[in-house]
């Protein structure tokens, strides 16, 4: 039997990359974006309507899904927003908007596909967390916390369904070639703001990173392998060879040396 897999934020960037890879893998993949009728498709994959912060369309769009195919195997949490700015100055709406996007959205769709999955005596809960979000990196102190929030919530989450043969993982990015830039949220300063001249160049180095990423298919080829393991891990990682250390070099550092190289690295 095709597996079916409902992937949000599939769209642009790593979502759309996944989609299109897990399509011609012969998987029966169905994706969600704000607007499809901005989009002429994506290898094949259908893209139905779905805001992450309108909670209470999550149990349409699962029906709808289920009305389509009758089941879902594989729910990839992975639509997710960023932003930028120093915490004493971003907006609360937007520290709320941002939450509602990056982990109480994903939470409510996964409330409502577990009864499903329940009910097949099966499925696969992938939750697309950041590599960002196992420290805090200055100016960027919102966004992995949000991510850390999911991953934290991903290790519970698969504790209390291990026994109804429902599996949760995360898969952590780095950073990878999209047009991420183009949809982050930068909080803009305060007019007498104390962190113009470091904001800056910290934003010039996010920016970079970006540029300098990892091809998008490289994460696509990690989902389509996590799918296929008869046994899982908990946390996965996909991102360039630094990125990786730096999670080593976090774990075993003290604190105050590991906080020291990301202050030398981001110039604050």
């Amino acid at each position: 039997m095709t597996k079916v897999i409902l992937i949000t934020g599939a769209s642009s960037g790593l979502g759309k990359a996944t989609a299109a890879y897990l399509k011609q893998h012969k998987y029966n993949v169905l994706g969600t974006c704000r607007d499809p009728k901005k989009y002429n498709g994506n290898e094949g994959v259908e893209l139905l309507q779905f805001d992450l912060n309108q909670f209470d369309t999550s149990a349409q769009l699962v029906e709808q899904v289920l009305n389509k195919t009758g089941r879902i195997d594989v729910l990839i949490n992975n639509a997710g927003a960023g932003i930028t700015g120093p915490i004493e100055e971003i907006d609360p709406l937007a520290m709320e908007s941002h939450f509602k996007t990056n982990l109480f959205g994903h939470l409510i769709l996964t409330q409502k596909v577990l009864p499903v999955m329940r009910k097949q005596k099966s499925g696969l809960i992938i939750n697309v967390t950041s590599i960002g979000g196992f420290m805090g990196l200055p100016y960027r102190g919102l966004y992995s916390s949000s991510k850390g929030a999911m991953g934290i919530a991903s290790e519970a989450l698969r504790m209390e369904v291990k026994r109804f043969g429902i599996d949760v993982v995360t898969l952590a990015p780095g950073d990878f070639n999209t047009d991420i830039a183009s949809r982050r949220i930068y909080s803009p300063l305060k007019k007498n703001s104390p962190y113009h001249d470091l904001y800056k160049y910290s934003l010039d180095t996010i920016e970079k990173h970006v540029d300098d990423g990892s091809d998008p298919n490289e994460f696509a080829r990690m989902i389509y392998k996590i799918i296929n393991l008869k046994k899982r891990k908990v946390h996965y990682k996909s991102g360039s060879f630094l990125q990786k250390i730096s999670l080593i070099l976090k774990r075993v550092l003290p604190d105050t040396i590991f906080e020291k190289i990301i202050i030398n690295h981001y110039k604050v």
